[in-house]
């Protein structure tokens, strides 16, 4: 959108348009309907005209939109229909919002006119979407479309991200209105306070088994340069998660993700930046392990809002994670420096073992394939920038295990909502955002019967994916506990050895079953070279089950 004082006159929808371009959205993900044809319109005549990709169900369409948002940092663009458009949307801004994921989801809405009268889908929307999202809110006249979209993408977009929905009467979106279009405002970049980081480099002085978690809002906030830098220059021992997977590169001797029990179990200060203090982090409780003492927290985040209000904190800070970050660095370089060498040399060692153990999995010859050989065979073929979509519970948990990204930004999982169905969407995404990088999604067979008829978008689109499904033939997550628990599962079993590679066919794509464990290299280098969307679909173990220790309670 050209920035002028100048008014234009255009439909809703064409301002709709301009505004979302203006915010760097290149793609509208949608499902048609006729609510919001007027963006549609805005899309294909704007120029140049804004990719359209339609999808088979909205919640692929708005997982996408949430996947974009995390890929690119900034906010993604679904447009869902009114009624049941925007309700099957509503997971995946959940997501978002737990996630942290900017978004705008534009809704179409019955028309103001006839409100009340029964028309076509007649339903409020924005208290539906109102406690999932950061706002929620109706755009009640063409004129307030293009400021009120200005809002939410700014919104979307600001520490913490997340998304935003705002529906528009029908009627409304077909008027037209002259206005002079906003502009986008500038960045606010919020200094953390010194006298915190001031604080937290007095604790970190006094640690002798320091730890630094790093997750997905250091990515999201642009900060993980500062944080390989803070890591590198203090040499504090790393684990990372979510969309902080990879900003410390796989290998590098300070990530210690392998020896996380250890780690957390036994350090006596715990840094946690950008992540929230939830079951994944054991509610911000640490140390305890093998008769060390509690640890002290400290929580580093992008906002006031996201700093842990349940754990028991021994300091805190927030604002701009670059800012926080390098400003804790230039703080502690300030304090005398402790010797943490024996601390990192023991993790280092306990990484080693377990990379050991991990190397035996990895290569397991048994006939029933262990999921952890798929990875085996994964591993030597992932190329340093692809972007791996994770899409499943326990054979996306080995994923978790064993891939460990060479670059931020190569990790996609439904974050904390744990949301299935979430993988196609994402696979979309990554494919549009990197399209000269690899994009493997890795289905659980469970969630794969969520969100395969989308395959069709990928044919369409001339999207090429690799799909590796874990098919044990059972919702795995969910079975062995209710064993443990009861002595017998019920609606834990899916068809046996669904051909899922089938489906895939189907639709346009190609794909084969593999049973042999000899073969699954073999069907990842088809998959890889075939440049269309493909379906590695392996037979594995069903009592292969990932060892866990959280069930997420």
């Amino acid at each position: 959108m050209t920035q002028t004082n100048e008014p234009v006159n255009a439909h809703a929808g064409q301002h709709a348009v301009a505004v979302a371009r203006a915010h760097g959205v290149e793609t509208m993900y949608t499902l048609s309907g006729a609510h919001v044809f007027p963006m549609y319109d805005g899309a294909v005549t704007a120029d140049p005209p804004m990719r359209i990709i339609d999808v088979r169900h909205e919640q692929t369409a708005a997982f996408a939109a949430e996947a974009t948002g995390k890929l690119t940092r900034t906010p993604g663009l679904a447009v869902l229909t009114a009624g049941p458009g925007v309700t099957n949307g509503v997971s995946a801004v959940a997501q978002a919002q737990f996630a942290g994921s900017p978004m705008v989801v534009v809704g179409g809405r019955a028309p103001a006119n006839r409100w009340g009268s029964g028309s076509l889908q007649e339903l409020d929307q924005p208290p539906i979407l109102s406690p999932v999202s950061k706002s929620a809110s109706t755009l009640h006249t063409a004129a307030d479309v293009a400021p009120g979209l200005n809002d939410a993408f700014t919104l979307a977009g600001s520490s913490h991200r997340g998304p935003v929905f705002v529906d528009v009467p029908m009627d409304e979106f077909f008027n037209t209105a002259e206005i002079v279009r906003p502009q986008v405002p500038p960045v606010v970049r919020e200094a953390p306070d010194s006298d915190a980081l001031t604080a937290i480099a007095g604790l970190l002085a006094e640690s002798r088994r320091p730890v630094l978690v790093l997750g997905t809002d250091v990515w999201a906030d642009g900060a993980e340069v500062a944080a390989l830098r803070l890591a590198e220059d203090l040499g504090i021992p790393c684990i990372t998660n979510g969309m902080g997977r990879g900003v410390i590169p796989g290998g590098h001797p300070l990530l210690v993700t392998k020896a996380r029990g250890q780690a957390l179990g036994t350090c006596d200060l715990a840094i946690v930046a950008g992540t929230p203090l939830d079951f994944r982090l054991a509610y911000g409780i640490f140390g305890g392990k093998d008769g060390s003492p509690v640890a002290k927290t400290v929580h580093l985040a992008d906002s006031k809002g996201q700093v842990s209000g349940h754990a028991e904190l021994a300091g805190s800070a927030y604002g701009d994670l670059t800012l926080v970050l390098d400003g804790l660095a230039e703080t502690f370089g300030r304090q005398s420096r402790p010797d943490w060498s024996d601390w990192v040399s023991g993790l280092q060692q306990t990484v080693a073992a377990a990379t050991e153990r991990d190397n035996e999995l990895l290569g397991a010859t048994a006939e029933q394939i262990h999921p952890a050989r798929i990875y085996g065979e994964l591993l030597p073929r992932l190329a340093d920038d692809a972007i791996v979509v994770g899409d499943g519970g326990d054979f996306v948990s080995f994923a978790g295990k064993f891939v460990e990204p060479k670059r931020p930004g190569g990790w996609l999982d439904p974050g904390p909502y744990g949301c299935l169905g979430a993988g196609m969407g994402g696979a979309i995404a990554a494919r549009l955002h990197r399209p000269s990088a690899q994009v493997v999604l890795l289905y659980g067979d469970g969630a794969a019967g969520m969100s395969l008829i989308d395959v069709d978008t990928l044919v369409r689109h001339n999207l090429p994916v690799v799909m590796v499904c874990g098919n044990n033939s059972a919702w795995g997550l969910e079975k062995g506990p209710m064993q443990f628990l009861y002595g017998y599962d019920v609606a834990a079993d899916l068809a046996p050895q669904t051909r899922y590679d089938e489906v895939v066919k189907a639709l346009g794509g190609a794909g084969e079953t593999v049973t042999d464990p000899n073969q699954i290299g073999a069907a990842l280098d088809r998959a890889f070279a075939s440049g269309v969307p493909y379906m590695v679909n392996v037979i594995t173990d069903v009592n292969a089950a990932y060892p866990r220790n959280t069930l997420g309670i």
